[in-house]
């Protein structure tokens, strides 16, 4: 059977289940949006597990933690909003908004978040009363199906078709492409490659851009120094550093360095500033320019006894110098694994003018952290960098907005903006994947306009 034939029988099942979801009411859609994300939360560990065995990637423990903040964080954003119906009315403009699903969403998966990234998709697609179509990365195809169907059961027995959510069970680049060619609209998570094709199908697409967070901290922040690199080193070990959130090369005041390092090596960093270590840390972690996939994920001892670093055997996360910017030092771009760069400032805005040489070379559009009480540089930082987050005095975990302790809109597809390819710039929810149709009455007592007041 041809790859267009294998992804039409997926399609004709999504468009009958997807068909009679579109007459559920509000309360029959929440239903079955609860029940995938609890389905997920329930299975979070077995799941996790079946990741790491899979996949060679991360572990157990933070996978268990995001597919879960996912769950909960996903269903307490949407569980009370309208996405039947009417969901505005406007009694100033005379305008009533009504919700219409898109169709069939295709959701493409990254080896690194198999199955978050189908729950987090998935209760944003069923809100807003879509069917959705997996399709994973082929390194991490089994775990994912099994997430699917864990969540097909669930959404069965919450009264919706089962056969709203679909996956291809042995997923290549043809099947995929063939896949959002189909559908009416695509999520692209996953690398540069996988996002340009997603654009480049013909149908409308959401891409997420590649992360390269930069991180800074201000001059005089003493007060910052332990929870700087407490908060730093708690995020990029979680699940070994495979997370696009995790900080990626710090920007240090130089007079400052020492103290700040310091606090790193307190909480489990080891720093490397040996030469030769740090081009044997170029070429192994980076091959012809591009990350080498064997180092993805692996644990912070495993890459000290891989690149011969003198190291404790609980070292969690190695600190390295960087020698200048981004592209010419490869060290400054996105590491998959528990190494952090770090660069020194006289001012700040070179270490503003740093951390947009890194974000432009890789990283555009995505995020970047500031530890700062000085306004005018945060205003700075959010004027000049091409990042679509800017979080202030926080680890970066928190930009995909899966805590009540930030504003942002809970998400596991982060869009980049144009800076990273993708068509929005800002963290993705269930309102992109509905049309609305307004319904516009004349206002009563309205003034055509004057030109001589518009004008004056």
């Amino acid at each position: 059977m041809d790859s267009t034939a294998q992804i039409q029988i997926l399609m004709d099942k999504a468009r009958a289940a997807q068909a009679i979801f579109e007459k559920f009411n509000q309360q029959q859609v929440d239903a079955v949006v609860k029940a995938l994300g609890k389905s997920i939360f329930d299975n979070a560990r077995l799941l996790a597990e079946e990741a790491v065995a899979e996949t060679g990637m991360g572990d157990v423990e933070s996978k268990v933690r995001k597919q879960q903040g996912v769950a909960m964080s996903h269903w307490d954003f949407v569980k009370d909003k309208k996405s039947v119906g009417i969901i505005e009315e406007d009694p100033i403009a005379q305008v009533v908004t009504y919700a219409k699903p898109i169709g069939v969403i295709a959701c493409i998966t990254p080896t690194t978040n198999p199955t978050s990234t189908v729950c987090g998709n998935g209760i944003y697609a069923f809100k807003s009363r879509n069917a959705m179509i997996v399709a994973p990365h082929p390194r991490s195809k089994k775990v994912t199906a099994h997430g699917v169907a864990i969540a097909r059961q669930a959404i069965a027995e919450a009264g919706g078709p089962a056969d709203l959510l679909q996956v291809i069970e042995e997923p290549n680049i043809e099947l995929t492409q063939k896949l959002m060619a189909m559908s009416d609209a695509t999520i692209a998570t996953g690398g540069p490659a996988m996002v340009k094709a997603a654009y480049s199908s013909g149908r409308p697409s959401f891409g997420v851009g590649p992360g390269n967070v930069q991180s800074i901290i201000d001059s005089g922040c003493r007060d910052y120094y332990d929870s700087y690199a407490e908060g730093t080193i708690r995020c990029r070990t979680t699940d070994n550093g495979i997370q696009c959130t995790a900080e990626q090369c710090l920007h240090l005041p130089r007079p400052e360095k020492e103290a700040i390092l310091g606090a790193f090596v307190k909480f489990g960093a080891v720093v490397i500033e040996d030469g030769a270590i740090l081009d044997r840390l170029r070429a192994g972690l980076f091959k012809n320019g591009a990350l080498n996939v064997e180092m993805v994920g692996k644990t912070a001892p495993e890459l000290a006894k891989i690149f011969g670093v003198p190291a404790p055997e609980d070292v969690k996360v190695l600190v390295v110098k960087a020698n200048g910017v981004a592209p010419g030092e490869i060290l400054c771009k996105e590491k998959l694994c528990p190494v952090i760069s770090y660069l020194c400032y006289d001012r700040f805005e070179e270490a503003v003018a740093n951390a947009k040489a890194n974000l432009t070379d890789g990283g555009a559009g995505h995020s970047t952290i500031i530890f700062s009480n000085d306004q005018a540089h945060i205003d700075l930082a959010a004027k000049e960098l091409p990042v679509a987050r800017l979080s202030i005095n926080t680890p970066n975990t928190i930009a995909g907005g899966n805590s009540p302790m930030i504003g942002y809109n809970p998400t596991i597809s982060l869009g980049c903006g144009t800076w990273g390819n993708n068509s929005i710039s800002e963290n993705i929810t269930y309102r992109h994947l509905m049309n609305t149709t307004k319904v516009g009455t004349i206002i009563k007592n309205a003034s055509p306009f004057n030109p001589d007041e518009i004008w004056k």
